[in-house]
């Protein structure tokens, strides 16, 4: 092989050594720029963020809602992006109550082992062999704090909220032998999901018979009582009262921030849910007081077939918030600086439904219920009530309110779903502040 020069290697390797040098300045020279670059955009990004942040902190805390004052409109409807907005008050998703329980730190706050929990028994001596004794405790005193249902000679039976607790009364109630499924049926407007969980699973032991004012059907028949009534917030009495029929008290609204507290219910099966009482939806906790053994003892096998019980985790939870609840009430009557968790959601209610009257006398195009003050057992005070539910009518010549209401980007739920008139609609207030005054701001705005 011929030998290549040695000046020729060594002038070339001086020229490569050049280049690559010059090259590797260039790059650090490329890099160094970038990098001051970089870290001026992160220091913007940083900047801007914080900012963001600042405003959404100031904006959360502008729109906080003191039970001692009413709410404030912080953001108009001209604004061009909260005109665009669409505002869902169709579902009763309870978030008005999170600030609240902000507000109580770790009083609520529970810890689960891991080994905890782990059996599908709680306690064998009861009839609802899955419900949690301490959970069972906390409904019971709660009911005697309030003072709204009686819980002597009664059973306690939980499930997966009140909705399972109705399918299980049902089951209950209904005549195994019968030669055709009871009559399943409710005053109008009735609640709307109870045509649509009654007919479901097309069930050979009940059938939804609809309103019960016009039911002329001979025969037993089970009767649906919901009060304050959801969605019109009326105190509600059976209508068809017949020997053979059987009562299932929906209760789930018979709290002091709804209405005031007359009495305690005193019933043969009564539904209540964590949902609306506290506010904890998310836990999908119920429960009914039941005085018949036997229907108790139905009722927890339905459960038992349909979900083999109902979670511990949530029970435990539910008892920890419940005893908070019970707690405030007791501490309130011992300390002029505490307030009751009752007393702050009757007054966030209160200031809301003011609100609400407001504007629908300055729109002029609805009409609301009027409610009759009545003397509050809890409070020891004459209170109107303040349903969960604004039952809300269009006025005039709009004929289908629901649809009338959505062209203004206002979801609600008609009252068709609830058998009656589409000029009725029912619309939550129990959401978050913000939507709730962006509500009232476009309601204010609809006119003639």
């Amino acid at each position: 092989m011929a030998k290549i020069p040695t000046v020729f290697s060594l002038r070339h390797c001086f020229v490569v050594s050049l280049a690559l040098n010059f090259s590797l300045i260039l790059r650090m020279m490329y890099e160094r720029e970038q990098g001051c670059k970089g870290a001026f955009w992160k220091k913007q990004s940083e900047s801007s963020m914080a900012e963001v942040d600042s405003n959404h902190l100031m904006h959360k805390s502008h729109l906080a809602v003191s039970s001692s004052s009413p709410l404030v409109n912080s953001t108009r409807t001209d604004h061009p992006k909260v005109a665009e907005r669409v505002i869902n008050l169709d579902h009763g998703d309870p978030i008005m109550y999170e600030h609240f329980w902000r507000q109580m730190g770790d009083k609520t706050t529970i810890i689960i082992p891991g080994w905890q929990s782990m059996s599908y028994f709680s306690d064998l001596s009861s009839i609802c062999w899955f419900l949690e004794p301490e959970f069972a405790k906390e409904v019971v005193r709660l009911h005697n704090v309030v003072g709204n249902a009686v819980t002597e000679g009664r059973h306690v039976v939980v499930g997966t909220g009140s909705s399972q607790l109705f399918l299980a009364a049902l089951y209950a109630l209904s005549p195994p032998d019968a030669a055709e499924p009871i009559s399943v049926l409710s005053a109008a407007p009735y609640y709307s999901s109870y045509p649509v969980m009654t007919d479901y699973q097309k069930s050979g032991l009940y059938k939804w018979a609809g309103e019960a004012e016009s039911f002329d059907k001979e025969g037993p028949y089970i009767e649906l009582v919901t009060s304050p009534n959801n969605p019109d917030g009326y105190v509600r009495h059976s209508v068809v009262n017949r020997t053979r029929g059987f009562l299932v008290h929906d209760l789930a609204y018979y709290w002091p921030q709804y209405t005031p507290i007359s009495s305690p219910a005193n019933n043969d099966l009564t539904l209540f849910t964590v949902s609306k009482s506290t506010g904890h939806a998310g836990m999908r906790i119920g429960w009914a007081l039941v005085k018949d053994k036997e229907v108790a003892r139905k009722m927890t096998k339905f459960i038992e077939l349909n979900t083999i019980g109902v979670s511990k985790d949530s029970q435990l939870r539910a008892a920890k918030v419940l005893k908070a609840v019970s707690d405030s009430c007791e501490e309130e009557g011992s300390s002029q600086e505490a307030e009751s968790f009752f007393k702050y959601s009757y007054n966030i209610m209160e200031h809301r439904w003011k609100q609400l009257r407001v504007a629908v006398q300055r729109s002029g195009m609805f009409s609301l219920p009027t409610f009759s003050p009545a003397f509050c057992t809890f409070f020891s005070q004459v209170l109107e009530p303040h349903p969960a539910f604004v039952w809300l009518k269009c006025e005039g010549d709009i004929e289908d309110c629901e649809r009338f209401l959505r062209g203004h980007k206002i979801l609600t739920r008609s009252g068709v779903q609830f058998g009656v008139d589409p000029k009725y609609v029912r619309v939550s207030m129990l959401d978050t502040d913000e939507n709730f005054i962006h509500f009232i701001d476009r309601l204010s705005a609809i006119h003639p």
